[in-house]
């Protein structure tokens, strides 16, 4: 069987084990979250609860997140907040899009995002409608219809651009850096994404930062420059324990599993399955079996992208693979396991098994998976058909992959199909119809070869587009530190001005309550100015964090108020006595009348 068509073997799984990591956790969370639930006495508390639970559910038992999700609505509509009714939509779709591989899940997504988009219309709550827009478009890249995924996003971006939030303004960037790659616009893309870590790196925000390394992350992936790819996840691995966030310890078994899949694409393949195993291990400490998922997956992949069939076939019928089968039995996707047994006998050549299980396996696919999962299986087939000596029912599924893959862009898979269909029609006679798929091979094969030269010219292109923008970031980081540099002489000259001017007035007789209130303003800018510096320059010992800030301040405080009551205390007092230099002040005005009258003679 082809490499390719291997790799994306149990692809409605990987597209479901992506999805548990960022919202949960397992039994004794949801105990947890009912527990909060219960004690919650208003209907914001106890819709950001309902939200959570419903999500966490959602891997769990999705009968139950229905259930629950319904009840958030409930309590939302109820309280005729339009905020939490928005935020009520919104989380059901998002609980939906987790299964967007589903057909009907991805309906259930449509519509609740709808309403929640129709609701911030009607309502003028701008931030929420660009919100909703940003959730459309990652619906529809993965279900996928990428024309509209950048439509959302365009909306989304043109809306959220003329308002002061910067991190909806960085997520739009994200969303629609996401979109560009969708339809291979890979430079925009970049320049989206670079523009997204710029701003969350300005705002100081985590959270924010530690996404946009992921998404970074992935575009250097769907490129294939790997090492950067890693570069990026181990960025924002290491990011995850600045978020603060509760979930922290679930998210790095996410992190390690999607490490461990950079590390095969590379084919790195031991270390790869070192990262499947600690993330399995990283899980089972956590006792939480749902996150033990996505390393199944990723090690049962492994085996057969490496050719290991016999590893898989065992694997399947392990403790790990029972575990894997019960998962996917409660999300009814059981016939996916069936999917993996028949690819697996194919490979070992245990034809009649193979046919049972992929025959099981297949109203799945045809009636309720999407064009992406229904084209891998489709091409599974025609192997297993090629294989076992099937050319009829062979020819048949590879002109079904061939149709699919042509309408959805996957050239890949044409070129595939159009060199099997070359060899079967030749082994069944019909040459003339060979010649006609020989040619739809060389001609795909021509364009594949030139998206491969392309690609690697966007590897240089999006190392040169992101050099250009770290010097740009530099250039104005230098730009401000000069300008900041003028401003803080500006201010030391007006100090030492108004000190020098203090001094002179103290030479003449000005009355005492001008000397007062111009030494007040003297004494104060002087002291705020170093209030200033220390502020400015005490970052690398708080990190920003607001105690350590407060406290720092407070002990300076302490420190520079007493000097200040008491210096400002003694030089007024100086100045406003002993005769207020006034002999002083006679001398300069001798001189300077001097001056005067022998420039009138």
């Amino acid at each position: 069987m082809s490499r390719n068509i291997k790799v994306s073997l149990l692809g409605a799984i990987l597209l479901l084990s992506s999805c548990i990591p960022l919202c949960s956790q397992e039994a004794a969370a949801v105990d947890s979250l009912k527990k909060a639930y219960d004690r919650a006495t208003t209907s914001a508390e106890k819709v950001t609860l309902m939200d959570e639970l419903s999500r966490v559910m959602m891997n769990v038992n999705p009968k139950e997140a229905d259930e629950l999700g319904n009840k958030l609505i409930a309590i939302a509509e109820e309280s005729r907040d339009r905020k939490l009714m928005f935020k009520a939509y919104l989380s059901n779709g998002t609980r939906c899009s987790y299964f967007a591989n589903q057909k009907a899940y991805s309906q259930k997504a449509i519509d609740f995002y709808n309403k929640a988009l129709d609701l911030a219309r009607q309502n003028r709550m701008e931030e929420e409608v660009g919100a909703a827009q940003m959730h459309f478009s990652a619906l529809y890249r993965l279900i996928p219809d990428n024309d509209k995924a950048l439509s959302y996003a365009t909306q989304a971006f043109s809306l959220v651009s003329t308002l002061r939030n910067d991190s909806l303004k960085a997520e739009a960037h994200n969303i629609y850096g996401q979109a560009y790659q969708a339809k291979n616009e890979n430079i925009l893309a970049l320049r989206n994404f670079l523009s997204a870590l710029r701003i969350a790196e300005e705002i100081k925000n985590p959270s924010l930062i530690r996404n946009c390394y992921q998404y970074l992350s992935g575009f250097y992936t769907a490129i294939e420059d790997y090492d950067k790819a890693i570069d990026y996840m181990t960025l924002a691995y290491k990011k995850l324990e600045e978020t603060k966030e509760k979930n922290v310890p679930y998210q790095k078994v996410i992190f390690t599993n999607y490490l461990g899949n950079l590390f095969a694409y590379k084919k790195n393949y031991d270390i790869a399955i070192s990262y499947f195993e600690k993330s399995i291990r990283m899980a089972d400490s956590l006792k939480f079996s749902t996150l033990k998922i996505p390393g199944y997956v990723s090690l049962l992949n492994q085996y057969l992208r490496i050719d290991e069939p016999q590893k898989a076939l065992d694997y399947l019928n392990s403790p790990p693979g029972d575990n894997l089968k019960k998962y996917l039995g409660n999300f009814g996707m059981a016939p996916v396991i069936d999917q993996a047994y028949g690819v697996t006998y194919t490979e070992l050549g245990r034809f009649d098994s193979a046919k049972m299980y992929l025959e099981k396996a297949r109203p799945m696919f045809e009636n309720s998976s999407n064009e992406t999962n229904k084209v891998n299986f489709y091409a599974q087939l025609a192997s297993f058909y090629r294989k076992s000596g099937d050319k009829k029912n062979a020819i048949d599924y590879y002109l079904k992959v061939k149709a699919i893959s042509e309408k959805n862009g996957l050239l890949e898979n044409v070129r595939r199909s159009a060199q099997y269909l070359d060899t079967l029609y030749r082994q069944s006679g019909d040459f003339a119809t060979a010649g006609i798929y020989n040619g739809i091979y060389y001609q795909y094969k021509d364009s594949i070869e030139t998206l491969k030269r392309e690609k690697e010219l966007t590897q240089v292109e999006a190392a040169d587009e992101q050099q250009r923008q770290e010097k740009a970031v530099k250039e104005k980081a230098e730009k401000d530190r000069q300008r900041n540099n003028i401003q803080y002489l500006a201010i030391t000259i007006g100090i030492v001005a108004s000190f020098i001017g203090l001094v002179v007035l103290g030479m003449f007789k000005v009355s005492a309550t001008t000397i007062k209130m111009i030494g007040f303003f003297a004494f104060l800018m002087f002291f705020e100015f170093i209030f200033l510096i220390f502020k400015k320059n005490i970052y690398s010992i708080t990190n920003g964090e607001p105690w350590k800030d407060l406290l720092f301040m407070i002990g300076l405080a302490a420190l520079l108020l007493p000097l200040h009551h008491w210096l400002e205390h003694k030089v007024i007092h100086y100045l406003t006595s002993h005769n207020r230099l006034t002999s002083a002040g006679h001398h300069i005005k001798r001189r300077l009348f001097r001056r005067t009258k022998e420039g009138e003679e």
